[in-house]
């Protein structure tokens, strides 16, 4: 539900810190004071006027550097979400075979654990526009080879596991460093807007990219990778478009990448407010995983059909599209705080009832306000992680983010598929509701989640 992806509240940034409330609202002197400090910190993005020295902030929809970083990022997103569908399928369509399926499957997805730490100093260390051009560029020539293997009639299981690790590997470079590359681009009081723009383009992209993937796999086995170079060059083009250096200059002795990652570990250790809210996250994720393999097999129990269990994650994914187009609005009105509380209390109410109804629309409709909530976190933790963690570790702060978000999404199957052979799934979504109620209750008595997080950051040696 959460890949985290990790979503957020007022800059952390590397000039002046405020005391002002991380709960205030905009409204109030705390915030008011706290978004001026910051925005003097960042600087913000101006147009002259002619013949004077006046400027005027650009209106996000009139950001052109913001607007080329978008589309090019979710050209690439796109593309990728249709191959990661398209990988399975094709082995599957080929061999008959779901192992081979499930082991190309998981050579996509391995990178997210094994490449997130070092890819995060990687995007701290180097020029981030080149790791996205370098990124989309190498995906190009990944899904070109694998249409032109496919098209000779000679497929091998080894190239095909190579080829998608090698995608997976770059997917997480280029995500790590669009995202650290966004504020560089966004004045800070529209940082909001832009993670909102960005989380609504991920689920967008999600949502068109398997039907794209799978209904290409059924016209030709090598077409969803000829789209894919399609949409990777394109990529490519649009991101060559983008101005002016996307993080701030490293000064001193660089150490190795290992200190490199090091040094992320122990600022995020030393983060106690954004370590309890990425913990409430990755349980609710293990425990979204759950619920989706528990709601499958409660279909198919009840004789359902596979479209049935399409029409109920379809609309788990169109409620998360609209709660990340207003999840900037919730963002600016409510502390972090509050919506991670908020939200893990109606995830609880609304798993419930899963326990008990089989028809695929209800379903669906409490699948689609659960993604409803889950968009509106993720936009809230973006904006957060990208205002508490300085320009030189923001990288690393988004790879430990999302490493913890999509390592916990791993184990949600295997623990949920041996409660429902033990159970049943009436009284494994029972108890799944019963783990949410307790983590939103942790959540709630949490002294960490009572702490200043601006404050927390700035005192924080980086």
């Amino acid at each position: 539900m959460l890949p985290w992806e990790l979503a957020a509240s007022a800059p952390a940034q590397d000039g002046p810190q405020q005391a002002a409330r991380p709960d205030a609202t905009p409204g109030e002197p705390g915030a008011r004071a706290a978004s001026e400090a910051a925005s003097e910190a960042v600087g913000q993005a101006v147009v002259p006027t002619e013949g004077t020295a006046a400027a005027a902030v650009v209106p996000l929809r009139r950001n052109r550097d913001f607007g080329l970083l978008w589309g090019g990022a979710g050209l690439s997103l796109l593309a990728g979400r249709a191959t990661a569908v398209a990988y399975p399928l094709t082995v599957l369509w080929i061999t008959g075979s779901p192992g081979d399926a499930g082991l190309v499957g998981t050579a996509l997805l391995l990178p997210q654990l094994l490449v997130q730490l070092p890819g995060g100093a990687l995007v701290d260390r180097w020029d981030r526009r080149r790791i996205m051009l370098g990124a989309g560029l190498g995906q190009a020539l990944v899904a070109g080879a694998v249409a032109a293997l496919l098209l000779t009639g000679h497929v091998w299981l080894w190239a095909l596991l190579a080829a998608a690790f090698v995608e997976g590997t770059l997917g997480v470079l280029h995500q790590l460093a669009e995202r650290a590359a966004v504020p560089a681009v966004v004045p800070t009081e529209q940082l909001p807007a832009a993670l909102t723009g960005n989380e609504a383009r991920t689920r967008g992209a999600a949502i068109a990219g398997q039907p794209l993937g799978s209904g290409l796999v059924a016209l030709g086995t090598s077409l969803p990778y000829v789209a894919a170079l399609i949409g990777q060059l394109a990529s490519v083009a649009l991101l060559f478009g983008v101005r002016g250096k996307l993080q701030a200059e490293r000064t001193g002795p660089r150490p190795d990448l290992v200190q490199d990652v090091k040094e992320g570990l122990v600022w995020m250790w030393r983060q106690h407010f954004l370590r309890a809210v990425m913990a409430a996250v990755a349980v609710s994720n293990v425990l979204f995983q759950g619920l989706n393999l528990a709601v499958m097999t409660g279909i198919q129990e009840n004789h359902g059909s596979q479209f049935q269990i399409g029409v109920v994650l379809s609309l788990s994914g169109a409620g998360g599209l609209v709660g990340a187009i207003s999840g900037g609005w919730w963002a600016t009105r409510f502390s972090l705080r509050t919506l991670v509380l908020g939200g893990l209390a109606v995830w609880t109410a609304l798993m419930v009832p899963v326990a008990f109804l089989r028809d695929p629309y209800a379903l669906g409709a409490l699948f689609a306000a659960s993604g409803y909530v889950g968009g509106v976190f993720n936009v809230a933790g973006g904006v957060f992680m990208v205002r508490v963690a300085p320009d030189r570790m923001r990288g690393r702060a988004n790879s430990l983010a999302m490493l913890v978000g999509g390592g916990a999404m791993a184990a949600g199957p295997v623990a949920a598929g041996f409660a429902l052979e033990a159970f049943g799934p009436t009284r494994t979504v029972l108890g799944l509701s019963a783990a949410m109620g307790l983590t939103a209750l942790a959540a709630l008595l949490s002294p960490a989640l009572r702490r200043n997080p601006l404050a927390e950051a700035a005192h924080t040696p980086s």
